[in-house]
């Protein structure tokens, strides 16, 4: 049987080694997903998810409102939103879902949002600031922040000093950032580039700005964490994996057909992706654990980078300054 593998064409020859590497590649990813089994409810407790109509985030969403918690889904596109409502209600069999609007591309909305909750809501047990984007051209948000930096970092870092007050109220409460594996491959971190004032190359992936992005959302949860750290409140990171969302929608056609050939071998599914938010947000042993980064539902380790907390508190009071942080909105 081996001599007449060995007879075949080297092409063929080739081929089969990478479907075996291929197979077994993708053996190991399922064995070494995370999976989420805690049983704990959250009966009482409201939680909210931004970007919450699609993806990882409306499957989040599902599972905690099966625990029972009261869930907000703070989302930019209404219609799509109310479509998600609809589904969140039909899986998981409980009605305390509610939409609110939501576009972290503007500063302005984030604070009539965050106003919103302070003044109908009376606690905030989990903030799950898991909305994201993706885009391949360069443009500015009516703030004149970098839209992708807006939309990833700049937009949660104001929520969440808007909300940490409530949050603090609430005790103990979690904030979780949902970031990217693809934060480490961002050598250099220019503190005086954080706008994105650099060119790109006409029609390429505008992946550096997304890592810096996701980079930053590391860095953020590294030094909140130390600013917070007696409060009651911790606030974790993850990345979930490479998953099969919407997230790369913006993205070149070639791009989306490299996508379509790796999604089937590499990607989880939406379900899948959740497990770690799910994790971070119920799981009883990392109830007294924060400023960490997790990968499927376990500590992990992020870049050298990500491991800087000077360059963290640097970057925290720059981005202060970015959204345009009040005195009064400073709950640490």
């Amino acid at each position: 049987m081996l001599t007449s593998l060995w007879a075949l064409p080297l092409v063929v020859q080739l081929l089969m080694l990478l479907l075996l590497l291929l197979g077994g590649l993708k053996v190991h990813l399922i064995l070494t997903k995370g999976v989420c089994k805690s049983t704990n409810k959250l009966t009482g407790k409201t939680v909210i998810i931004t970007g919450a109509n699609t993806g990882i985030g409306k499957e989040t969403a599902i599972d905690l409102a099966k625990r029972g918690a009261r869930v907000i889904l703070a989302c930019r596109d209404l219609k799509k939103a109310a479509d998600a409502k609809d589904d969140v209600i039909r899986e998981s069999g409980q009605d305390n879902v509610h939409v609110r609007h939501l576009d972290l591309a503007s500063l302005k909305s984030v604070r009539e949002f965050a106003s919103d909750i302070l003044k109908n809501e009376s606690r905030l047990d989990v903030l799950i600031n898991n909305a994201g984007c993706v885009t391949i051209e360069k443009q500015l948000t009516e703030d004149g922040l970098e839209f992708q930096m807006q939309t990833n970092y700049f937009g949660h870092f104001l929520l969440t000093n808007l909300l940490l007050g409530l949050l603090k109220k609430s005790g103990p409460s979690r904030i979780i950032n949902v970031t990217s594996k693809a934060h480490s491959l961002i050598k250099t971190f220019d503190l005086n580039n954080l706008n994105w004032e650099l060119s790109h190359n006409n029609g390429s992936f505008y992946n550096s700005v997304y890592y810096y992005s996701k980079l930053s959302q590391i860095l953020c949860t590294r030094h909140l964490a130390h600013l917070i750290s007696q409060s009651g409140v911790t606030v974790n990171c993850l990345c979930p994996g490479a998953v099969n969302t919407q997230i790369f929608r913006n993205a070149s056609s070639l791009f989306q057909t490299m996508l379509g050939v790796l999604i089937p071998v590499f990607f989880k599914n939406v379900k899948e992706g959740a497990q770690t938010s799910i994790y971070l947000a119920v799981a009883e042993d990392i109830a007294g654990i924060t400023g960490q980064y997790f990968t499927d539902c376990k500590i992990s380790q992020t870049s050298k980078l990500g491991q800087d907390l000077g360059l963290a508190k640097k970057l925290w009071e720059i981005s202060e300054t970015c959204v345009k942080l009040k005195p009064e909105e400073r709950h640490y």
